[in-house]
């Protein structure tokens, strides 16, 4: 069954609009979970506009389930990481002024700074994810590097979900079955939504988790979060 992981930056985003502690990003991490998703992400960056370093530490008792810390690997990051011990860690190259993360790894380019890096993170026992576009060349690479995921860069399969799914789904198919060929697990995310997880979770082999943020939240604002998570959780049923 493929996990869902619940990226709760959204909610540190409108509670730092306003200041003070509500909405509470840990309490919001405990009732996630209660309602049923298998993972907590969160994804500080630099500025702290969303998750801040406090939070990062504040989270590591209350996450039960699995804790996965995304981010560009910057020396202070990888740091923070060893020392939370997170069960996940998933490298994204974003640039400190990104919005959001808008491109995977070149893993061709950056082998021996991934390799690198990803020793400090098996050598402390964290399962280590390398955020990828889908492109087969780029799988090779990423298992040289000694990854043990990667996690699937989805924002143009939902650009194009509507228009042609079943050519929007191909390329992420056929870096899977790459993935699969060197022993890689897969995760996804990226605008993923409702609309859209279903299609991707049932054609995608070996899918092991999603990490859904932005729309979940979104969502949630309608339906409740609570009813939101089950939602999802149906999508990625197999039944």
């Amino acid at each position: 069954m493929t996990k869902l992981s619940v990226n709760i930056n959204k909610i540190a985003t409108l509670r730092n609009a306003r200041g003070g502690e509500t909405p509470s990003v840990t309490e919001a991490a405990v009732k996630i979970q209660e309602f049923g998703a298998q993972g907590i992400t969160i994804h500080p960056r630099p500025d702290e506009r969303h998750i801040t370093r406090k939070d990062v530490y504040d989270l590591k008792p209350l996450v039960t389930t699995e804790y996965n810390i995304e981010g560009n690997p910057h020396r202070e990051f990888i740091d923070m990481v060893l020392e939370v011990k997170p069960e996940q860690v998933t490298l994204v190259p974003d640039a400190d002024d990104a919005i959001t993360s808008n491109a995977g790894w070149d893993t061709k380019k950056h082998l021996d700074f991934l390799t690198k890096i990803i020793s400090e993170f098996k050598n402390a026992g964290i399962r280590t994810s390398i955020f990828l576009d889908p492109n087969p060349e780029m799988v090779e690479y990423a298992a040289e590097a000694r990854a043990d995921r990667i996690e699937l860069y989805t924002e143009a399969y939902a650009k194009n979900y509507s228009a042609n799914k079943e050519e929007a789904i191909k390329p992420y198919y056929e870096t899977a079955v790459k993935a699969a060929e060197f022993g890689l697990g897969i995760n996804a995310g990226h605008d993923l939504s409702l609309d859209n997880l279903k299609y991707f979770a049932d054609n995608i082999p070996n899918l092991l988790e999603v990490s859904i943020g932005h729309a979940l939240v979104s969502e949630a604002l309608y339906m409740g979060m609570e009813n939101t998570v089950q939602s999802y959780l149906k999508r990625l049923a197999k039944w």
